[in-house]
């Protein structure tokens, strides 16, 4: 199914379930028994029939080798992408050669998918070349005119609400209650400054977030205000910061950077979710000739995972396009080249003392960075007081994992991996510590997921 006729492992698989009770239950359909008729094409294509409670098996079918990942056709009722029975075809396709074959002809209905697919996105194509070409360059100007004008309308109300806080005193924000700074998020929503509209309900849940909240709410309000007057005072700003703070008001950008081809490794992939409607997904990567390290940012509304989903531990070969602002790693994926196939490469490490130090120099094109991407090398888990840490195998400096790291069960799978011995870790750090995503053995293996 790759140019390297090497298949998937079974985490590379379960990594692409939407949530727990999929991964269990596609766990239970990789194997031959409910299966027939399945098989696997060179160009990306894995398909099946999988014996249901009806009397007719359900037909199904992934394409791999899609550029925004994975694509999946079931006939099943399950409204999940992908149901537990495209997880079940992959795990069987990933463990057992001789159940699925590859090198196969594709039934009708399979063919016809693919082809209805390969259409539809060739007339997607052609459709947004007509709109860009179609679009009004004046219309568009006086659009943004607009919403501009009134994230100036929203911001300057924001900073008199934060005036009156401190004038009122800190201590008064734990009895005004979580209300008003709702009331200020919504106003935000009204001024469409979204990238305002989090960061101001957070300054409502920080009075009552634990011993020493007074000092979190005093830093949160700094960077806020900061925000503030960088939008305010844009225009006199160098252009990439100017770009920085456009992005973190929630005023939308294109990725306009040159496209950059490269066999891109992905590091780490895992969902947040930023409201009830809407979930976000986090995709790091790494270019094993530029040594770049990309985020890719996915969506899914209406409680719906996001469309992109590309297993840890693979290589695609694809441009990426960059996103302007300054010390920005968001991009656009572009063009893929061929499948996602698993690959050896790992990314260089560095000591936990330069991954500190790299997020200060961060800070410095964009203070309001709340992690910047790491491989640590050569790092030991160890416990550390009420938590845990990483420290270096050959030196004497660590990090602290943070609050999100230990409430996850992927620290036991990094204290089994390592087993004392040094690991290589990928992950984010920031001013609250350090959070695994992904751990590689000290010797040959294949990645091990950590969220």
């Amino acid at each position: 199914m790759t140019e390297q006729g090497v298949r998937w492992t079974a985490d590379q698989v379960l990594a692409l379930a939407p949530d727990a009770s999929s991964r269990k239950a596609g766990s239970k359909l990789g194997a031959a028994g409910p299966w027939s008729e399945a098989g696997s094409s060179d160009e990306g294509t894995v398909w099946g029939l999988c014996k249901g409670s009806g009397s007719k098996p359900y037909q199904t079918v992934v394409d791999i080798a899609d550029v925004t990942g994975p694509a999946y056709k079931c006939s099943c009722p399950s409204r999940k992408f992908p149901c537990k029975h495209a997880l079940g075809l992959l795990l069987l396709w990933a463990a057992e050669e001789s159940a699925v074959p590859g090198s196969a002809q594709e039934p009708e209905w399979v063919r016809q998918w693919t082809e209805g697919r390969r259409q539809r996105a060739e007339e997607k194509k052609a459709a947004t070349a007509a709109g860009a070409g179609a679009a009004d360059p004046e219309a568009a100007r006086r659009r943004a005119e607009k919403r501009a004008e009134r994230v100036t309308a929203g911001v300057r109300e924001l900073e008199q609400r934060l005036a009156d806080l401190l004038r009122g005193g800190i201590a008064g924000a734990e009895q005004s209650g979580y209300g008003q700074w709702e009331e200020t998020a919504a106003r935000m929503v009204d001024a469409q400054a979204s990238g305002l509209v989090a960061r101001v309900r957070e300054l409502g849940a920080i009075p009552s977030s634990g011993p020493g909240w007074p000092v979190r709410l005093l830093e949160e309000c700094a960077l806020l205000h900061l925000l503030g007057q960088g939008w305010l005072r844009r225009d006199g700003l160098p252009d990439a910061l100017a770009a920085t703070v456009r992005s973190r008001v929630g005023l939308p950008a294109s990725a306009d950077g040159p496209p950059v081809r490269d066999r891109w490794l992905v590091l780490a992939q895992y969902d947040t979710t930023v409201d009830a409607r809407l979930t976000s997904r986090r995709i790091w990567l790494h270019g094993a000739e530029s040594g770049r390290t990309a985020l890719v940012l996915s969506y899914g509304a209406g409680g719906r995972a996001p469309e992109l989903a590309l297993p840890v531990g693979l290589t695609l070969e694809a441009e990426l396009s960059s996103y302007p602002g300054a010390g920005q790693l968001r991009a656009a994926l572009g063009e893929q080249f061929a499948p996602a196939a698993p690959s050896s490469i790992r990314p260089p490490g560095a000591t936990t003392a330069e991954a500190a130090a790299r997020y200060g120099e961060a800070l410095r094109d964009d203070p309001w960075l709340e992690s910047v991407p790491v491989t640590l090398g050569r790092v030991v888990p160890a416990p550390d007081g009420d938590g845990w840490q990483l420290a270096d195998a050959d030196g004497e400096s660590a990090l602290p994992l943070t609050r999100t790291a230990l409430s996850r069960p992927g620290l036991w799978r990094l204290v089994a991996l390592s087993g004392g011995a040094p690991v290589t870790v990928f992950g984010e750090c920031g001013h609250r510590g350090f959070t695994p995503l992904t751990a590689w053995p000290e010797g040959p293996g294949d990645a091990v997921r950590l969220c």
